[in-house]
C-alpha cells in the first residue's frame, strides 16, 4: 500500500497517516506503518458527535436523511423572500437591545411591548 491520509467519520473519529518507512538496520528495506489518532465516542467531548461531524459523515456516506430536499428549501424561501425583499423596511438595532425603536409602533394599539428590565 502507498502513502495515504485517511479521515474516518463515524461514532469513532479516526485520522490516520500511512507511509513506508525504513526498517532499522543497514539494509534499505521499508515496511508499511500507520500513525493514527482515534477519538472514540464518549471520549473528552461527550457521548455524541457534533452536529456538523455527523452531517459531514452522512454526506460522505450518501445518507440524505438530515438534509432538506430542494422543494422544501424553495417553499421556505417562498415565505421568507417576500419579507426580505418586500416593501417593508428593515431596521438595524444594537445587540443586547429589545429591537429597533420602529417596532414600538407595531404594538402601540395593544399596550406596547412587555419588556423586562
Amino acid at each position: 500500500m502507498g502513502n495515504y491520509l485517511r479521515f474516518r467519520l463515524n461514532p469513532s473519529v479516526q485520522i490516520a497517516l500511512g507511509a513506508r518507512a525504513k526498517t532499522p538496520g543497514e539494509k534499505m528495506v521499508g515496511a508499511p506503518l500507520e500513525l493514527s489518532v482515534v477519538d472514540h465516542a464518549g471520549q473528552a467531548k461527550g457521548a455524541q458527535m457534533d452536529a456538523y461531524e455527523r452531517l459531514l459523515g452522512d454526506a460522505m456516506n450518501g445518507d440524505a436523511t438530515l438534509f432538506a430536499r430542494q422543494d422544501v428549501v424553495e417553499a421556505a424561501w417562498a415565505i421568507v423572500d417576500p419579507i426580505i425583499h418586500g416593501p417593508s423596511p428593515m431596521y438595524d438595532y444594537d445587540p443586547g437591545t429589545w429591537g429597533p425603536k420602529e417596532s414600538d409602533a407595531l404594538v402601540k394599539d395593544v399596550g406596547g411591548w412587555n419588556t423586562p428590565t
